[in-house]
């Protein structure tokens, strides 16, 4: 395994990290805590996690997996695990968050680590993200920014005043955005830079080889200013696995939960799939181990985020990273993604 700083920090993390939002929904505390062991036992350090898991988002789960990953976390030597948690924004959906939807602002961020440290069972939390823009951006598979649905929200500085007040207390090491774009990453490095406050070490957002938005601009900017991609969703959902290609009934998130994976449903995206198979299967690989490795190697990754509701899921995952691509297919897979450019933004 290897490991990367991420940003400018102090944070040595894995190359991969373990994702954890089916804890508590998809999987049990028991295959949670063995998932995490196992992970552990092959050199990952990086755990992710979010006040809002599990996901599909319910109030009756809500919370729950950093509960479990809690119970897991007690019993390690604190120092060895990297953990990145995430408070959550206001979303009209989710109405149970600390009462309704709340703002980014001073006492919505201290309620939320707060909640956090208690359900984790630690003193601190290494890396404390904001699970997405308060403003108004396009998220979660919308792709047009429309200034019509403007509103109110908490200026940038003002977060980042909360957030250095929470590393002065100890209660965070360090700080970084989520599900943002690049006129958010530099409002952020700049208001950091200009008062003295926190610089975000990260940005995760969604990659894989369907989703490569992050490569429009935001790869300049986490060159220049030092800022680590922590990719999410490297099988979209599972499709990159060709699963449901080869069986559109297969167990998973897209058919357990109808309509939470509105992203993959765009026209092109079972045609690149395919072509991204027959890649993978062509050179002795699963669609997977393609899908994965071509996100592990990016040189802008800091750390690819995996996720798993199986063990053997989480071996084979794993196991991709032992399986770099040669220059012949990224060379192919380059070709696919001219044909098929970003089909699930």
């Amino acid at each position: 395994m290897d490991y990367h700083q991420l940003g400018t920090s102090e944070l040595k993390v894995s190359a991969i990290c373990l994702g954890t939002m089916t804890y508590g929904q998809q999987n049990t505390e028991s295959e949670a805590h063995s998932q995490l062991d196992y992970a552990r036992e092959l050199g990952i350090n990086f755990i992710d996690t979010a006040e809002m898991y599990p996901v599909p988002p319910r109030a009756e789960t809500y919370t729950r997996t950093e509960t479990i990953v809690g119970n897991w976390l007690k019993h390690q030597p604190r120092d060895q695990v990297i953990l990145a948690t995430k408070v959550s924004g206001p979303r009209r959906a989710i109405e149970w968050i600390r009462g309704g939807p709340k703002a980014l602002d001073r006492s919505n961020i201290r309620a939320a680590i707060e909640g956090s440290l208690s359900r984790l069972r630690t003193d601190y939390i290494d890396l404390y993200q904001l699970h997405w823009p308060e403003r108004n951006v396009p998220m979660f598979g919308q792709y047009q920014f429309d200034p019509t649905q403007e509103k109110a929200w908490v200026p940038i500085r003002e977060q980042l005043e909360v957030l250095a007040e929470l590393v002065q207390e100890g209660k965070i090491r360090y700080v970084g955005v989520s599900n943002e774009f690049a006129w958010g990453v530099m409002e952020f490095v700049r208001l950091a830079n200009a008062h003295n406050l926190p610089r975000i070490a990260s940005i995760q957002n969604s990659y894989s080889l369907i989703n490569r938005g992050y490569e429009f601009g935001l790869t300049e900017i986490g060159y220049r200013e030092q800022i680590s991609l922590l990719a999410y969703s490297p099988l979209a959902f599972g499709y990159l696995s060709a699963k449901y290609a080869d069986n559109p009934k297969a167990s998973g998130r897209v058919t357990d939960f109808p309509g939470f994976a509105q992203r993959y449903e765009k026209p092109n995206v079972q045609p690149a799939v395919a072509a991204y198979a027959e890649l993978a299967r062509k050179h002795g690989l699963t669609p997977a181990q393609l899908a994965l490795s071509f996100v592990y190697r990016r040189w802008f990754v800091g750390s690819t985020i995996i996720g798993a509701t199986s063990m053997a899921q989480l071996e084979e995952n794993i196991s991709a990273w032992d399986k770099p691509l040669s220059a012949e297919i990224m060379t192919e897979i380059e070709g696919i993604h001219l044909r098929y450019m970003n089909p699930a933004p």
